[in-house]
């Protein structure tokens, strides 16, 4: 985790959380980051099963061109990621677990830029995870990201961000392991490596 944005929502999510392993999509207060908010996003499952923006940030809605709210989190993706990405949503709102994404968006001309993705779950009030709170931010200013929408992301590599349940202060932000993903790899596969690793790890 590198870039301010990404860093600065973590660790209001962080806050906000306390000693739950995910905080109260009622907990979430736009007024609290009012500078992050174009670069943020809301994530839900909606009744078909699929995940989809229930909100998204002026400045994301820029990055591709369009009015993001209601679209399927899978469409940003390349072809053939589509269902794991969506998978994996899902994932870190089952396992209440934020996740860490650095990905490579292309333009519909051919350029590339560098960005970090988190997803961070949110709980509804009957205590089920049904929410992802959520930044995509370039690793860089490139001036044609304001001119040329972007056509998709590709997967670069993904990591798990760990949690201190049981203190009052959150833990530092150090990750558990790192797993390179080609972008051929299937992204349900590194899920359930991701998980795996992380079930052994807190059985030592």
């Amino acid at each position: 985790m590198r870039l301010q944005t990404t860093i600065e929502i973590f660790d209001y999510w962080n806050r906000i959380r306390g000693t739950a392993d995910a905080p109260l999509k009622s907990q979430v207060e736009p007024s609290a980051v009012p500078h992050l908010l174009q670069n943020l996003f809301i994530l839900e499952t909606r009744d078909g099963g699929d995940i989809g923006f229930r909100l998204a940030g002026t400045r994301i809605c820029d990055l591709f061109g369009r009015d993001l709210r209601g679209e399927r989190f899978s469409s940003l993706w390349a072809h053939g990621q589509h269902t794991d990405i969506e998978r994996t949503a899902k994932g870190v709102m089952d396992h209440a677990m934020p996740a860490l994404f650095n990905a490579t968006g292309y333009s519909t001309i051919g350029h590339q830029a560098s960005f970090e993705i988190v997803m961070m779950p949110l709980r509804s009030s009957d205590g089920a995870c049904d929410r992802l709170l959520g930044a995509i931010t370039p690793a860089a200013a490139a001036s044609w990201l304001e001119i040329v929408p972007l056509e998709f992301l590709a997967l670069d590599r993904s990591r798990l961000l760990p949690t201190n349940f049981g203190k009052a202060a959150p833990a530092p932000v150090r990750p558990i392991n790192e797993i390179v993903a080609g972008r051929g790899a299937r992204f349900g596969q590194v899920m359930r490596r991701m998980m795996s690793q992380l079930l052994s790890v807190e059985a030592r």
